[in-house]
């Protein structure tokens, strides 16, 4: 069973934040319509690779078992449409900057007059309020100014551009979710809906759960090599002699010991557990120098499946694709597209008893269902004719 089976929700974002909580929603079993517009290009749809019928692998990921429903949104009857959908689609999650949608006529506070359930969650890079509330960024200028990046760097280096969006996806998707999830069990409870103001930099300030905890308490500010986890001990990322790198994470005692055993250097066992910075450089170093004496595939046999110090190798995505742990746990998954063809898709991370996620359909064409929705409202085919010629419909 689909363990969101019945909670309904209508999707105005795009760009990765809100797509990727209605995905997560999707493969719980949620009913999702995104709706879209011609006028306003969701960047995702645009992004390359494209697969052989020009559309992009990116959007078929995030949009998985979504509706798309098309709509020309500064028109009246659009507007009206939408009034229809939320007594059934009662949950809305957009990604607009603040202002918008009231403009539009599709704000929480005319909306919750047509269905006083509605939960709306507005997820936008500063929030609703605030001398920020109105400016552009993007993932990384809300870590930026979250104060995450300034000690998540070295020494004397500049910060690195994450591979992945921190802020969009740590901040804003699972944030949203989480609220959106929390207000819909209080709608059971209450029977009244709730409006959610998420803002990235407000979310991704939250992840300093440690050092900046520490902060505030002690007033020690944290900097770039100085702390536990971020490089200021051996706590780190080491070098092989061909050039490839491994992640050594090992500090409790046992795992320290270990440690030096496959490294060879068991001389420094009891000396790792000196804390004073002397000791811990001299440790350090004396790992890097470990490392370089062997290639990769060397050290994976060092610390293969046996190995439980809390090292691990830094793959590339296509080996981790592979990685028997992420293959047994099944985080590649076929997903089939419009012509049926299977996509290979990064799988949903949920594991929940007696309930396996739910994977439809791959992200499709804007409008694909457009129709069909129209006509689940009532909508006949003459009328339905008769918006896209009015430009309703896109």
């Amino acid at each position: 069973m689909s363990i969101l089976k019945g909670l309904k929700i209508l999707d105005f974002s795009s760009l990765l934040p809100g797509s990727f909580t209605t995905m997560m929603f999707a493969d719980l079993g949620a009913d999702i319509i995104h709706v879209e517009s011609e006028r306003r290009v969701d960047m995702l749809r645009i992004m390359p690779p494209y697969d052989e019928q020009k559309e992009s692998y990116i959007h078929q990921h995030l949009n998985r078992s979504k509706k798309s429903l098309s709509l020309n949104l500064k028109t009246s009857e659009a507007v009206e449409i939408v009034k229809k959908l939320i007594m059934e689609y009662d949950i809305i999650i957009e990604g607009f900057r603040p202002g918008v949608m009231t403009r539009l006529g599709l704000d929480y506070e005319t909306l919750k007059q047509v269905n006083p359930k509605l939960i709306y969650c507005s997820i936008t890079g500063f929030g609703q309020t605030g001398p920020y509330r109105n400016r552009p960024g993007h993932d990384i200028n809300y870590l930026s100014v979250g104060g995450v990046l300034d000690y998540s760097r070295l020494k004397d280096k500049k910060p690195v551009p994450m591979g992945i969006q921190i802020a969009d996806l740590a901040g804003g998707s699972l944030y949203a979710a989480i609220g959106i999830l929390a207000s819909a069990l209080n709608r059971e409870k209450a029977g009244e809906g709730k409006y959610i103001d998420v803002s990235m930099t407000d979310s991704v300030f939250t992840l300093n759960a440690l050092y900046g905890t520490a902060f505030l308490g002690s007033g020690v500010l944290p900097k770039a090599e100085e702390g536990i986890l971020n490089g200021g001990t051996f706590y780190d990322y080491y070098r092989t002699k061909d050039g490839r790198y491994f992640s050594v994470g090992s500090l409790e005692p046992q795992f320290r010991k270990l440690l030096c055993e496959a490294l060879d250097i068991p001389e420094l066992i009891e000396s790792t557990f000196n804390a004073s910075s002397y000791t811990q450089t001299r440790f350090k170093e004396a790992i890097k120098d470990a490392f370089l004496t062997k290639n990769f595939d060397e050290w994976l046999e060092t610390f293969g499946d046996d190995f439980e110090g809390c090292v691990e190798p830094v793959l590339t995505f296509e080996e981790a694709c592979n990685h028997p742990q992420l293959k047994a746990r099944n985080m590649v998954v076929n997903v089939p597209n419009e012509k049926g063809a299977p996509r290979k898709q990064i799988g949903s991370p949920f594991k929940i008893s007696d309930m396996e996620p739910t994977y439809k359909f791959a992200g499709v064409k804007l409008g694909a269902h457009t129709d069909e929705i129209l006509k689940g409202l009532g909508y006949s085919d003459e009328e339905i004719k008769h918006l896209h010629e009015k430009g309703s419909l896109e």
